[in-house]
């Protein structure tokens, strides 16, 4: 899932006055430090957009929230599928009299209970052309049917809703079967994105294009205030069916009190208020003052946070602020547009590795990530089977002579010759830094680079539609398998709103990619991994970025947080002590 080079706390970074208001209930103030694409679940294609998603829609399965490692487990499933022997077909029982948030959509403006048919109709939005889905991937080429039902609506120019895909079928309100073309161990990971959300017909066809501006799902809070490049407010759903929090996690979340709110009926705030800050100092300044309740540490307030032995310092510690650690698993790396009709030359894999060997990240992660990150070597992060700890990747060695003696070997000596290229980033302050950094370092072998700063929906908007030439981002897992990074190079998602944003086409890494990505996890598939993501590092269709560890700080009155890879829907756990928070606010 992409998301900002920068690594922040997105799930629990809170904005505030600094005069303390007085709330009513109890309150999590969250922050997005992007602006948000929408709420259509069939565009969530970014961490910020799909954490958003979440709050008010979702899908059939989900990540338990404190085991580890990661177990998937029902949301809107009853129970976990009944899986045909040879994998290929799944069955769902859906649970009953969950309902739709009330909506005009609705007669007399009253949700409806959630049928099988909606996740079919859900489904075949992710196929439909005219919706551009950058979520087709996920079903792309596996469900009996869906992509001849994609094609006839390509060529009808018109999506036939009613039309019978082979693979989808719902023999009554509350039983769905899933028909694959071929077996998928992934599958299950995909049914927990909100790619794969439930949403109403109704609703799509009352609002029309508008419809990611008006979310109606089935989820723990309904969308009271929309405004997506400043504020969204959101309201405990009073006819959230009974989900309750859970009563297991992981070895010692009972003693740090993690489970001391098991079987309680969530959500367990009242309300979410979540709002746009893009720079990191408000943010900052707010949690010093005691107005947040947890932050990603920016780069220039490290020293304040973090003393010299690695723990938090006086300061923070008298305001019994807690600090956490953890890796994670993401890649950041620096994106070539190989079809770019301004530098052809991004084809010619000298070039590539030239550029490649001309950034030195291990002084960026120092710069820019407080010596927070590991350099990557392969694009499979730590955590994931398929790193390998022992790999080094020669074109990550910041070796300039060999970068230059490769320039001129692809013809563009002391890089005369070669054309000025566009580095596309962001606008807030830390982008344009680390836009500065990627321009020293390229000019370094003659490279020169014009910076343009965009949106994060803009600069999305601008991949997805080869409108860039060269531009940096990062890629946070969507479930934990080496697949989903790898899927980022694969040659059939290199198209407008595909994953593989580069265009890189290797017919031998597709037809490894395929066998691997059908086998179940095993050594022989790890092996698998391995040689393409060595392929990746040797071939460079991107310049490898770093591994990351989110650091964050969070205030005492905030329960329940442990770090979750996968945390689009986590907000329904967190409980704010109220009384504890206004006696700390004092």
């Amino acid at each position: 899932m992409r998301n900002i080079l920068l690594l922040v706390l997105s799930v629990l970074v809170i904005s505030g006055c600094t005069k303390h208001r007085e709330e009513v209930g109890a309150v999590l103030n969250v922050a997005e430090v992007a602006k948000i694409k929408g709420m259509d679940p069939a565009l969530a294609e970014d961490q910020y957009s799909a954490t958003e998603v979440s709050r008010v829609y979702e899908g059939l399965l989900q990540y338990h929230m404190y085991k580890r490692p990661y177990t998937v487990e029902p949301l809107l499933a009853e129970e976990m599928p009944q899986i045909s022997k040879n994998g290929l077909e799944f069955k769902f029982k859906i649970r009953k009299g969950v309902m739709f948030q009330d909506d005009a959509a609705f007669p007399n403006g009253k949700g409806r209970e959630l049928k099988a048919k909606d996740f079919i109709y859900s489904f075949k939005r992710l196929a439909d052309p005219k919706v551009q889905s950058t979520g087709w991937w996920l079903l792309e080429g596996r469900i009996v049917g869906l992509d001849d039902w994609r094609a006839a609506a390509t060529k009808s120019g018109k999506a036939d809703y009613e039309a019978k895909v082979a693979g989808l079928e719902a023999s009554d309100d509350y039983s769905l079967t899933i028909k694959l073309t071929k077996p998928v161990p992934q599958f299950l990971y995909a049914l927990t994105m909100p790619y794969t959300a439930a949403v109403a017909q109704e609703v799509v066809e009352k609002y029309g294009s508008d419809f990611l501006n008006h979310p109606v799902g089935t989820g723990p809070f309904v969308m009271a205030v929309y405004k997506p490049t400043e504020v969204m407010e959101y309201v405990k759903n009073p006819n959230y069916w009974p989900a309750t929090f859970p009563t297991e996690g992981a070895p010692g979340d009972k003693e740090a009190g993690l489970l001391d709110d098991a079987g309680k009926r969530l959500p367990l705030v009242d309300r979410v208020v979540v709002r746009v800050l893009v720079e990191d100092q408000p943010r900052w300044l707010h949690f010093m003052q005691g107005d947040i309740d947890a932050v990603g540490i920016p780069k220039d307030n490290y020293a304040q946070a973090i003393g010299p032995d690695g723990n938090l310092t006086a300061e923070l510690k008298e305001k019994k602020v807690s600090l956490s650690k953890d890796v994670a698993m993401d890649l950041t790396y620096t994106a070539f547009n190989m079809e770019s009709e301004e530098i052809p030359q991004f084809k010619n894999k000298l070039v590539r590795q030239a550029l490649s060997l001309a950034m030195d990240e291990r002084e960026s992660i120092h710069t820019f990530y407080n010596d927070m990150a590991t350099l990557s070597q392969t694009p499979i992060p730590p955590g994931i089977p398929g790193y390998d700890p022992d790999f080094k990747n020669i074109y990550r060695t910041n070796d300039i002579a060999l970068a230059k003696k490769l320039l001129a070997q692809a013809g563009f000596a002391d890089g005369k010759g070669f054309p000025t290229v566009v580095y596309d980033t962001l606008a807030d302050t830390t982008s344009r830094q680390m836009a500065e950094y990627v321009t020293k370092n390229l000019q370094k072998i003659g490279v020169q680079t014009k910076v343009n700063t965009n949106t994060w929906p803009a600069l999305l908007e601008k991949i997805n539609h080869r409108q860039v030439q060269l531009w940096g981002i990062a890629w946070a897992a969507d479930y934990p398998d080496a697949e989903n990074f790898l899927q980022l190079f694969y040659g059939p998602n290199a198209q407008p709103g595909g994953m593989n944003g580069s265009y890189y086409k290797n017919k031998e890494f597709d037809k490894l990619f395929e066998k691997a990505r059908a086998m179940q996890e095993s050594p022989e598939r790890t092996k698998l991994y391995r040689q393409l993501a060595q392929m990746v590092a040797n071939d460079c269709p991107v310049v490898l970025g770093v591994n990351r560890i989110a650091v964050s700080l969070h205030q005492p009155w905030i329960k329940n947080w442990k770090y979750m890879e996968f945390m689009t829907n986590a907000a329904k756990y967190f409980r704010v002590d109220t009384d504890l928070k206004k006696q700390l606010r004092k």
